[in-house]
């Protein structure tokens, strides 16, 4: 299954996001399928490729909530925005952490 994600590229703590299209099992620096754009959060600015997106996604590409919500966002794609999870510490590890 495909699926439409950010992938990191720059320095640590200068990270521009490349959007691109990839095997939804690999890994992010693995092999991807197609450049889609980039963002860069710093600056709120980047580029997309709005035929490309919208034809992988017409043709089944599944899309990361994170990118979801900004192509929403930049008025590529139309629909409501997803919740994004946040991973907390479960009960255990908080009573450990609180000793």
């Amino acid at each position: 299954m495909l699926v439409i994600r950010f992938q990191p590229v720059g320095k640590k703590h200068q990270k521009i996001f490349r959007i691109v299209l990839q095997e939804k099992r690999s890994k992010l620096s693995g092999k991807i399928i197609a450049k889609l754009g980039w963002w860069d959060p710093r600056k709120k600015e980047g580029e997309f490729d709005k035929e490309r997106i919208n034809f992988y996604i017409t043709n089944g590409a599944d899309v990361s909530d994170s990118v979801w919500n900004l192509l929403i966002k930049k008025r590529i794609i139309k629909g409501k925005k997803r919740p994004i999870s946040v991973k907390t510490k479960s009960k255990e590890e908080s009573s450990l952490v609180e000793k």
